[in-house]
Formats: structure tokens, sequence, C-alpha cells
């Protein structure tokens, strides 16, 4: 009973900031301005599925880049000594300080025809070059802004492997690199599904990077929901895209947690 109790702050913080907004949502995906039933706005969101594929496309990209980077650095500070671990980790979220806007219009200060970037290329008679408005500058973007969620879930699991079954795989002949794809890669499948998770689900539904680093073929499903609420055009057709949003990203979040729930009984 005293449980229950010392969770209703929670339950109520839950019902106030996650249950009603939802339902908000739902309410106007399914109505139009007169708050009539209606399927329409969800039909007509589904005309805008090359936007969507785009974005899951975009934030796929950008999750194999901070895997691929984030790994190693994770591993780095994971295998250092407790004082290197604190600095390294400290140099890993000390951009997460600094405001999201800011970070992103200082990529285009660097990206732009007359960046810091291109103005030093320019000393050597080269350029400008084609650094922005460009699908790979958008993925670059989320790159940085999402890669310490990459790393921090990533670091916590290989910081807290067994020393000892890398000393049993390697007393048994195992090499470096065995080691690592027979014991550490396996044992740190979690890190790698909860950093795929806290990259995708922020990256397939950004707007504000695509945006600033993006052309006017890039423009992301994030974008199209943002004008519909700001430029207050149709509303409940933002509702519904984001409702689709939504389940989108409840089903990539059921697949990783399967997936991880699978690796774990293999394991056993």
């Amino acid at each position: 009973m005293k449980s229950r109790f010392l969770a209703g702050p929670y339950i109520a913080w839950m019902a106030i900031f996650t249950v009603v907004p939802l339902g908000m949502v739902v309410y106007f995906a399914f109505t139009d301005n007169s708050g009539a039933f209606t399927f329409a706005n969800l039909t007509y969101a589904w005309e805008y599925w090359p936007v969507l594929l785009r974005s899951v496309w975009y934030a796929v990209a950008a999750c194999l880049i901070c895997l691929v980077v984030g790994y190693p650095v994770a591993y780095v500070i994971a295998q250092s000594t407790a004082s290197v671990q604190r600095v390294l980790y400290l140099l890993v979220t000390l951009p997460m300080c600094m405001s999201f806007l800011l970070r992103t219009l200082a990529w285009v200060a660097l990206l732009r025809d007359t960046g810091l970037i291109n103005s030093f290329l320019g000393l050597f008679g080269i350029g400008p070059a084609p650094l922005i408005r460009n699908s790979g500058s958008v993925i670059m973007g989320m790159v940085y802004n999402y890669l310490p969620y990459m790393i921090m879930p990533l670091y916590t699991v290989i910081a807290k492997l067994d020393p000892r079954l890398i000393e049993a795989a390697q007393d048994l002949g195992c090499g470096s690199f065995q080691t690592f794809r027979r014991v550490v890669l396996p044992l740190s499948v979690p890190g790698i599904v909860s950093g795929i998770t806290m990259v995708f689900v922020p990256a397939v539904s950004t707007f504000y990077i695509s945006q600033k680093l993006g052309g006017t073929e890039d423009i992301m499903i994030g974008d199209i929901i943002e004008r519909q609420f700001k430029g207050n055009l149709n509303q409940n057709l933002g509702a519904a895209m984001s409702l689709i949003l939504m389940v989108l990203v409840f089903i990539s979040i059921g697949l990783m947690n399967r997936f991880t729930d699978d690796e774990e009984v293999a394991t056993i």
C-alpha cells in the first residue's frame, strides 16, 4: 500500500504529460475541424510516404554511423582508468549542455559557402565545396547531435563486462579479434540496441537539422508536421502524421526489445 502511495506522483505525472497528450493526438487525428469522426486525415497523411521513407533512411544511416564511431569510443572509455573515464565521459556529454539549436547553427557556420571550412579551402584556391544543403550534411548533423546517445549506453554495458570472461577466452587460445567477436561484442548487444533506439527515435522525427543543413529535397516528416501546426495549416493532418510516426517509433522499440530478449535467451 505504501509503495502505491509513493508511486502516485509518478502516475499523475505520466497521466498529465504523457497519456493526455497522446490521447489528444489520437483525437485530432481522427476528427476534422468540426470535431466529426473521419479517416481522411490518415488517408491524406499517407500521401507523404516518400517523405516518411526518407526520414527513416536518414535516421538509419545516422544510427549506423553513430554505431561505427561510438563503439570504439565507448570501448576506449570503458578500458581506461577510473579517473580517465570520468574526464572522457565528461567530454562526451559536454556538448549536450549546449542548446541543440546552437549546436546545429554552429555547423551552419562551418559548412556554408562562406563558412570557416570553405574559407580555409579558399586560401589554397579550392572551393567552395558543396558541404551544406544536401543529405550528407543532414545526416552529419544528426550524427553530431545524437552521437552521445549511442556512446553512453555502450559505455555502460562494456564497463560492466566481467574481465574474467575476457581472461578465460584468452586462456583458451582466442586472439584479440576472436575475444572481441565471441565475447565482448555479443555481451554488448543490449548497449547496441539501446543506443540504436536512443538515436533512431529523435533522428526520425527531427526537423530543425533538416531545415538548417538540408536542401529542398531533404525535407523530413518532422518538417511537415511542424508546418501543419506552426503555420496553422491543418492541425488535424499534423496530428495524423504524428500518430503514424508514433506507431512507427513504437514498432521500432518493440522490435529492438524483442531482439534484445532473443539475444539474452540465446546467451543463457
